[in-house]
């Protein structure tokens, strides 16, 4: 508990501007080049590898994975309803933000020697919720900007409906914002529990199937966000390693969890 000599406000005060400080500040680590060029290595094979499936789906798969769907609004489809869920950036982030919340609230509440694990806890959700955030802003302008037709929209399989700059749901296909969601976090999962990074992924590769059935988006829209969501948050990871919040950099600029 507290200490004669410490205050509830004055602590969580402090914990609030150090955490601030700690990723407003420039970053430091010495290996930090490196970290850099290999994020940069390996955004590349990303968006290369990926970008080509992408058009590659856009060509010869999209309309038929779409025919191939039940119909949209399928009562027998309600499972599958309430696990792409699972992935809705809204109550994911809100999930995170209400972790860290919780935990900067009872870091003060809590005897010195359990802060430093609280405190841990709260950097790696606070690591987590960045990782999704900003891919899904980003996502939301690439939205915009593509105006792609959801399945169906205008009466038949067209892959290629696009209607930039409309800014309606009806053409806001692509990229699919669950599949950024939940790449984002997978990745964010594996980088700060390594061993989970098989089931981390498998939860993101649900959640886009179920996107699928649900006629919400094209194949290439969940490659298309699964791209954004997984480089969104290796941006994000570099962040914090540069910084030393949270992760540290190796010699060969391979970012590891502290």
């Amino acid at each position: 508990m507290l200490g004669a000599s410490e205050g509830y406000l004055p602590v969580l005060s402090a914990l609030i501007t150090q955490s601030a400080g700690a990723l407003l500040r420039s970053p430091s680590h010495s290996r930090r080049a490196d970290a850099r060029r290999r994020l940069a290595r390996h955004s590349l094979w990303l968006v290369a590898g990926l970008s080509a499936l992408m058009i590659a789906l856009m060509f010869a798969f999209d309309a038929t994975e779409i025919a191939l769907m039940p119909k949209r609004g399928a009562a027998e489809l309600w499972p599958v309803r309430i696990i792409t869920d699972f992935g809705k950036d809204e109550y994911v982030l809100l999930t995170l933000a209400a972790m860290f919340v919780v935990a900067a609230l009872g870091y003060p509440l809590v005897r010195s020697g359990f802060r430093p694990s609280l405190a841990r806890l709260a950097v790696r959700v606070e690591y987590l919720f960045f990782a999704v955030a900003l891919p899904v802003l980003l996502a939301q302008f690439v939205k915009w900007i593509a105006g792609r037709g959801r399945p169906f929209v205008g009466g038949k399989a067209n892959a290629f409906n696009f209607v930039p700059f409309t800014g309606t749901e009806a053409y806001f296909s692509f990229p699919s914002g669950h599949a950024v969601t939940a790449f984002a976090l997978a990745f964010g999962i594996s980088a700060i529990w390594p061993r989970w990074w098989a089931a981390a992924f498998a939860y993101a590769l649900m959640i886009g199937v179920s996107r699928l059935v649900l006629l919400a988006h094209h194949p290439s829209d969940v490659v298309g966000g699964a791209l954004i969501g997984i480089v969104g948050a290796m941006a994000v990871h570099y962040w914090f390693a540069a910084r030393r919040v949270g992760f540290d950099i190796h010699g060969d600029g391979k970012i590891v969890p502290l």
